[in-house]
């Protein structure tokens, strides 16, 4: 798995022990298509944003983001060896000025910090196809400061999900499909 575009265009971010992982299917990464997709979804956007990849699995889709133009990024991941080999990634591209790595549950880790003025212009959420957690983190990201305000929140999952609506200050732009995978395209209300 590479990155498909920008300045760290053609590097590895999945090898080793992630690649067993995704063979066995306990990693569903973010194909190169719906990457491509997200990130011309994103274009007007990326330039210098604050960039958080809550389930990050890989870190794909968080390294096109800074290989493309985002100041920062936070890679959340719950598994630790997962998150081990982002961080491995991170320091063997050079990126630890511009890269933190979560090893934490995505809600736990909204929670955190909620009460930390620490917040994203861009917010990509990709949880497990067989779970309810976008319906666990929406309304917290929802009713949070986590993304700022005229931020945008993608969220991924089968095209099969009905999306979330009715949330008071996230507002359902877009809702794109690819094959059996939806984008989900949110905007913090101003």
């Amino acid at each position: 798995m590479r990155i498909s575009a920008g300045t760290l265009k053609g590097r590895k971010v999945a090898a080793g022990k992630l690649l067993k992982r995704i063979d066995r299917g306990e990693i569903r990464p973010t194909s190169a298509k719906v990457r491509e997709a997200l990130f011309d979804i994103l274009r007007n956007d990326i330039a210098n944003a604050s960039f958080l990849d809550l389930y990050a699995g890989t870190g794909a889709v968080g390294f096109e983001a800074l290989s493309r133009g985002a100041s920062r990024v936070a890679f959340v991941e719950a598994v630790r060896t997962v998150s081990k080999e982002i961080s491995g990634h991170i320091e063997n591209m050079g990126l630890g000025e511009k890269a933190v790595v979560y090893t934490e549950d995505a809600g736990s880790f909204i929670n955190r910090m909620l009460n930390t003025g620490v917040n994203f212009d861009i917010i990509f959420a990709d949880p497990p196809y067989a779970s309810d957690e976008t319906g666990k983190i929406l309304p917290m990201l929802d009713a949070g400061g986590l993304l700022k305000k005229g931020g945008c929140l993608v969220v991924e999952g089968p095209s099969k999900q009905v999306p979330h609506e009715g949330l008071h200050s996230l507002r359902l732009i877009k809702r794109y499909r690819y094959g059996d995978t939806s984008l989900t395209l949110y905007r913090k209300e101003p």
